[in-house]
Parts: structure tokens; C-alpha cells; sequence
């Protein structure tokens, strides 16, 4: 195992101090570990190949609606601000 060296004031010592039960160090290394899973899960998230998948599947679901048009839309409310 590395060692690593960790400072901390000293009120925040003497409360630590309150709970010497504590495996500290094991506290710390249990943060850290967690630190790194959500560090993970973000990367995974913005994975630019899964980014790619999931707009390919959204391209294929998407069903064209022959009675709505946006451009109509806009210009309706366009039109609607002017007035």
C-alpha cells in the first residue's frame, strides 16, 4: 500500500479525537474510493460512443408527425408576439 499524507486543521483533529473507535484511515480511503465511482460514472456518461449510440436509437424511435410543423409553429408565434 502507498502512503499519503492528509492536513487538517486542528479543531477539526480534536473532533476526530472524540471518536478515536474510528479506522480513520479507513474513513478516508472509503471517501476516496468513492470519490473515483462518481468520477467514473460521469466519464461514462458523457462517452461520446455511447452519446453517439443513444442518438442513433433516438433517430430510428423518432416517428415524423405528417399533421404538425414546427416552421408553422414558429411562425405562429412569432406572428402571435408581434401583435
Amino acid at each position: 500500500m502507498s502512503i499519503i499524507s492528509v492536513r487538517i486543521d486542528e479543531e477539526t483533529r480534536r473532533k476526530m479525537k472524540r471518536f478515536s473507535h474510528l479506522n480513520w484511515s479507513e474513513v478516508i480511503r472509503q471517501a476516496i474510493l468513492q470519490k473515483i465511482k462518481e468520477e467514473e460514472s460521469k466519464k461514462r456518461m458523457l462517452d461520446p460512443k455511447m452519446l453517439k449510440e443513444a442518438a442513433e436509437i433516438t433517430d430510428r424511435i423518432r416517428r415524423p408527425s405528417p399533421s404538425w410543423s414546427s416552421v408553422e409553429e414558429i411562425r405562429k408565434w412569432r406572428g402571435m408576439r408581434r401583435s
